[in-house]
């Protein structure tokens, strides 16, 4: 028996796949909800597995000069903002992957500030979103 991938049938209504969204992105910001729950040892991730998934769709977005926008949540914080559950260790790796500075928000009450002056191929990591009550 075939199992159909539940999605095939659906069109989700004003969401696109990267592939059907233009060859130029300049002046847009790309939101990107990626999975960044990686392994941690002592405040370094031990496992980037997670974080090199997301580089292909990083890069194809920043070749389309968009800014990038990233969101994730890490761990169970309960809507409070627990130090140890920061997104803020996962810079340097992301950078690193990337070949590029990665820039970091804090401020998730109003994260457009932070992406006010994002410019094109610019990426940015908003921080941790299960800090915000209701996430």
């Amino acid at each position: 028996m075939e199992v159909a991938n539940r999605w095939s049938n659906v069109e989700m209504a004003g969401f696109h796949t990267i592939d059907e969204l233009p060859a130029d992105l300049s002046g847009k910001r790309a939101l990107v909800r990626v999975d960044f729950n990686v392994p941690m040892n002592s405040g370094i991730v031990s496992d980037d597995t997670r974080l090199r998934a997301a580089v292909p769709t990083i890069r194809d977005l920043r070749a389309r000069n968009a800014a990038v926008v990233l969101l994730s949540h890490f761990g169970r914080p309960d809507g409070k903002v627990v130090p140890a559950m920061s997104l803020q260790p996962i810079l340097e790796p992301l950078s690193q992957l990337l070949g590029l500075p990665v820039r970091f928000c804090e401020d998730l009450e109003h994260p457009s500030r932070c992406t006010e002056n994002l410019g094109s191929g610019e990426v940015l990591l908003l921080e941790n979103l299960r800090f915000k009550p209701g996430e």
